[in-house]
């Protein structure tokens, strides 16, 4: 890649600021407050925070309870990733426990629309995640209604996996469809899985706005610094 080439996503073209959401799913668990101090001296807009059930995903991970002690430590909006069975069931819960922003998945909604309103109507903003082998135009009806769309870049289940190439073409096809439907200043793309320092860039060329990272990230020697140079990457469009 030319080091001197620009990236394709500038907020000059009327696109929110690139964002960085480090993932808690890779931090040390231990020590929660501290990790979350670490990304947010680094600058980072949002945390990340994967709810997973056994269920739908092959992990188990935290609940309601966790994410209320999240509240209590930071600032930063909680982006919370439900990959959950019957998530309309703890819409409510998470609510109440802080959440800012809460996501979905299309593979298990029956009543996606109905599910997306009952999340807006409870204030927080809404979101819908498709995985590596869904399709992208299973999203044309309900693109409008969301604030985001999350595009996940590995098989959800564990963190420190390899990054899906293919999940790029998806990106592009996404932003596609988000400019020709006039939604640029309302729908945003989160990419999630296996973003690291050597494809954050072409993840944002792609077209995502929302980047996670999660042992790109937490499993460096200095968080801080991490989440710097992933910002300095982007911005000045160099590897």
């Amino acid at each position: 890649m030319n080091k001197t080439q620009p990236i394709q996503i500038r907020q000059s073209e009327g696109l929110p600021q690139i964002q960085i959401a480090p993932s808690l799913l890779s931090a040390n668990f231990a020590n929660l407050a501290e990790e979350i101090c670490k990304v947010e001296e680094g600058g980072a807009d949002l945390l990340h925070v994967d709810v997973m059930d056994g269920h739908f995903v092959p992990n188990i991970t935290i609940g309601p309870p966790v994410v209320q002690s999240l509240k209590a430590v930071t600032r930063i909006p909680l982006d919370v990733h439900l990959m959950i069975e019957h998530p309309e069931d703890f819409f409510e819960d998470f609510r109440q426990a802080g959440a800012d922003i809460l996501t979905i998945h299309q593979e298990v909604c029956h009543h996606l629309h109905r599910s997306i309103q009952a999340i807006k109507e409870k204030g927080m903003k809404a979101g819908v995640a498709i995985n590596p082998s869904t399709p992208v135009h299973i999203l044309d009806c309900i693109l409008s209604e969301v604030d985001q769309v999350v595009i996940m870049s590995v098989n959800p289940g564990f963190g420190g996996q390899q990054f899906i190439p293919f999940a790029l073409s998806k990106i592009r096809e996404v932003r596609n469809m988000i400019r020709q439907a006039g939604l640029d200043d309302k729908v945003s793309i989160l990419v999630d899985g296996g973003i690291k320092l050597d494809n954050c860039l072409s993840v944002a060329q792609a077209g995502a706005n929302i980047i996670v990272l999660g042992s790109g990230i937490f499993h460096t020697p200095d968080p801080t610094a991490t989440v710097k140079k992933v910002r300095g990457l982007i911005e000045m469009g160099q590897p």
